[in-house]
């Protein structure tokens, strides 16, 4: 049996809703210098505003770790710019304990990454509920980024380097996760069957 990620995001919390719940004032100053930072191309923002079907995304979130800081504020920007995207949060909390039974807990177990729990994590739900994609917890830039300052450079060529820009490259690179499950879901034979257009 499939898990049922739809019951989660049906009590998810808004961005806004889960910094206040969750997080402590420097968290929240933290993640409002990341979100003030994110700046869309115009391309970028046309994009968005195509979207024609909804997309519920949950987001595996702790409003304690920096990789949420550098990646969240990025979603949200995304979903202020359509109607499309429902975009809401489970919040994980900093000590993990896998028999817990929190959502937080439970959405960990279920999403767990070379085997641990991550955040940020990404389901994206099709208008009825079925899982899209899930993506996470560091875009390719990122883990570029990482490994050059742990060891050098990750290509004896140079030709795969960190971005020189890590926040626009990881903006577009989360933003294609967004655009293909949006072209999936415009592009489904069973969704256009739903919404009247086959």
């Amino acid at each position: 049996m499939s898990f049922n990620f739809k019951s989660f995001f049906t009590d998810a919390l808004p961005y806004d809703q889960v910094l206040q719940q969750c997080a402590n004032s420097e968290q929240r100053l933290r993640w409002q210098n990341l979100y003030d930072s994110v700046v869309l191309t115009p391309q970028q923002k046309s994009l968005l505003q195509g979207f024609r079907r909804k997309m519920d995304v949950l987001c595996l979130v702790g409003v304690w770790c920096g990789d949420c800081v550098n990646a969240c504020p990025i979603f949200q920007r995304f979903a202020e710019l359509t109607n499309t995207i429902d975009l809401r949060f489970v919040n994980r909390d900093q000590k993990f304990d896998p028999a817990a039974s929190d959502p937080g807990t439970q959405l960990a177990n279920e999403l767990s990454i070379c085997g641990g729990p991550r955040v940020p994590v990404l389901v994206f739900l099709s208008q009825d509920g079925f899982e899209c994609e899930r993506f996470g917890e560091r875009t390719l830039a990122t883990y570029r980024s990482k490994v050059a300052a742990m060891q050098g450079a990750t290509c004896s060529t140079g030709l795969f380097g960190p971005p020189a820009d890590l926040l626009q490259a990881n903006i577009a690179e989360w933003l294609t996760h967004f655009e293909r499950v949006q072209l999936m879901l415009q592009t489904s034979p069973r969704l256009m069957r739903l919404n009247g257009e086959a």
